[in-house]
């Protein structure tokens, strides 16, 4: 399911130690299945009945970790990954209440509101992660920083997808500092006022990434180098969107393929 749908994520974590790898996978099937529920091809056509379908889900993660004989393959692996490695899943809770808001048109008003969303669709998950690959307790709430980097920066990448599921991250108050409206997104405008508003979402994205990069070095030598591939992968697209001048709307930023390969030796010669 990785592969397929996140190959950016599935390249990062091919290069985690083997033990740790069948955790990270079910974790990302939880909540990509999650993903699909509210965003998929098949996704029921009313918010309410998107909501039901996450409540079944989160339901079946329930069932699975009280009564431990979940029904659903993926939830029968993680809830086998959390016992192995004494994973937090009851963060997965604070994850779908923020996909609960996804089943309605989003507006954020302020960074402060976008925060405590970032909190379950990214730092919950980063959380988990934490002890899924063997950091310090102390360094848990760096991995929800760096889950946060990550989230915003997918927020930069795909204003205009988003939009057309009738969804705006980017805060209010940001686009009013900037003298930049929702009409240009609507418009598919990029206009010099959301270039620079843009711009500086994507000096935030960088800090974000800047104040998380002691998660790499607290864990085990074999889990740097995924970690390294994955963060480096998200840092080159945040120069992605940098090298477009901030046109977000005008197609979608990608890595290119070659910068995949570059990336990977760059993490690879790290860990050495």
């Amino acid at each position: 399911m990785q592969r397929r749908y996140d190959p950016t994520y599935y390249l990062a974590t091919s290069r985690l130690p083997p033990d740790v790898r069948p955790g990270v996978h079910a974790l990302y099937g939880f909540v990509r299945i999650a993903d699909q529920l509210v965003d998929g091809s098949r996704r029921a056509p009313h918010p309410a009945a998107r909501k039901e379908a996450l409540d079944r889900w989160e339901g079946e993660l329930e069932r699975g970790l009280s009564r431990g004989r979940p029904s659903h393959p993926v939830i029968a692996a993680l809830v086998d990954a959390g016992r192995r490695h004494e994973l937090p899943l009851e963060e997965l809770h604070v994850y779908m209440s923020s996909m609960r808001v996804d089943c309605a048109p989003v507006r954020i008003e302020t960074w402060r509101e976008l925060e405590r969303y970032m909190r379950g669709s990214a730092a919950a998950v980063g959380l988990i992660m934490a002890s899924l690959l063997g950091a310090p307790a102390a360094e848990s709430w760096t991995f929800a920083r760096l889950g946060m980097a990550f989230q915003l920066t997918n927020f930069l990448r795909d204003v205009r997808e988003d939009y057309a599921l009738d969804r705006l991250y980017l805060p209010r108050e940001d686009l009013e500092r900037f003298g930049a409206r929702e009409a240009d997104v609507a418009a598919e405008v990029a206009t010099p006022a959301l270039r620079a508003m843009l711009a500086f979402e994507v000096a935030r994205a960088r800090r974000l990434f800047a104040e998380s990069a002691s998660a790499i070095p607290s864990v085990a030598p074999s889990i740097r180098p995924g970690m390294r591939l994955a963060r480096s992968l998200y840092l080159r697209l945040l120069d992605r969107l940098e090298a477009v001048d901030f046109d977000v709307l005008a197609r979608r930023p990608r890595v290119a393929p070659s910068q995949f390969g570059r990336a990977t030796v760059d993490a690879l010669r790290a860990a050495r």
